[in-house]
Parts: C-alpha cells; structure tokens; sequence
C-alpha cells in the first residue's frame, strides 16, 4: 500500500518549504504537490501562501485546484489554510481590486485602515474562548489563551457567520485570526515561523491527519 501523506499545495506563492520543514522534522510524511490525484488522496492538506491574492487564485483555478480543493473539504479531511492559504478559503478579497476566492467560507477579505502601519509584521497574541476550542477546535490542543504567534499581512478575513470564527487577534482594532468548521482550520499567522506553539500547531493538525487515515 502506498504510504499516505499530508500533501503541501506547491502553486508558487512562498513559504512552502518552511512548512515542509516544521513537519518533517516532527516526524509526518509530507510532499509537496500541484497533483489532483495526490491531493485526493492525501490523509490532509495544507495550503499555505505568502504574496498577491489575484495571483493565487489564478494559478489556482488555472490547474484546476479550486475544484480538488472544495472536493477534500467536502470530505472533511483535515485541512488547514495559512495566512493567504486562510484568506483563499473566503468568497472575495478586496486586494487590489475585488477577486472570487474559493468560496468555502462565506465572507470577505479586507485592507487594514488607513492611518495603521501596513503590513501587520511579528508577533501578536491571539485570544479565544476555552469552550470553544475544546468544543471543535483540537488545532490548539495544549495552546494557552493569549500565546503569541507570527504575522505578516496587510488584509484579514471577515466571515459572515460568527460561528466560524475561533480566535481573534488585535492591531489596533480586533481582527479575525483564525478560523474553523468541522476538519477545515484557517490561521492568519505562520505557525512554521513560531516557534514551539507554531510547531505545537503542526504536530496538532499532523496528528488530526492521522486519526483520519487510521480510521478508513
């Protein structure tokens, strides 16, 4: 039997490798792939992303990954969004223009106000109720209330149901940062650049991959 893997969506937009790095050095299979079949297949998936929204979703939807994507949500295989990874699950973004996302999280991405230094750059803390991530949240299974992780972004993710909505952050004003529903998790920060709660996070999400692959 071919060993199954947490797939890395490779499409060119940054950080792929950083990521790949934190989870092989925990110890999960991983491999970064554009591959329809072997996203298909995988026991979960990641999309991370630093750079131009308009650009990601083209490249996207040009190698037909908005399509294999939708499909392993509706799966509810572990899936996990990072920073712009997060922002592609959303309807539309406002970055530079307005531009369709993936649509699997109703609601919008926006530019921070004028007047605050763009972009939000280091480290902030996030900040959530208990009950919910013991309720459907296990992403932060052993990740205190108030621990801090690293940003980098200029937009943030307003969804139109509160219900997704498992933690907020602030800079100058509360911002979504992560969000949640069933197996599918969007963070706004870069848990590879965050140190032992960021690795804390991967190995959380590496396990949820593989309780899903033991339990078919």
């Amino acid at each position: 039997m071919m060993e199954k893997k947490i797939v890395l969506i490779d499409y060119q937009m940054g950080n792929i490798k950083s990521v790949e790095k934190a989870l092989t050095y925990l110890g999960y299979p991983v491999k970064l792939s554009d591959g329809i079949e072997e996203i298909k297949e995988a026991m979960g998936v990641i999309l991370p992303g630093v750079g131009a929204y308009r650009d990601a979703i083209k490249v996207l939807m040009e190698k037909g990954l908005d399509k294999a994507l939708r499909e392993v949500v509706a799966q509810n295989k572990p899936f996990l969004g990072i920073c712009l990874g997060m922002q592609l699950l959303f309807s539309y973004s406002e970055e530079n223009g307005l531009y369709q996302g993936l649509d699997i999280i109703p609601g919008r991405v926006v530019r921070f106000s004028q007047g605050q230094r763009i972009p939000h750059l280091g480290w902030n803390q996030l900040y959530y109720r208990e009950k919910e991530l013991e309720r459907d949240c296990n992403l932060f299974s052993g990740i205190k209330n108030g621990s801090n992780f690293y940003f980098l972004h200029s937009y943030y993710c307003i969804p139109e149901s509160e219900e997704v909505i498992k933690a907020r952050s602030y800079y100058e004003q509360p911002f979504v940062s992560v969000v949640s529903k069933n197996r599918l998790f969007g963070v706004q920060f870069h848990p590879e650049k965050s140190s032992t709660q960021g690795l804390r996070l991967l190995k959380n999400f590496g396990e949820m991959c593989l309780a899903y692959y033991s339990s078919y």
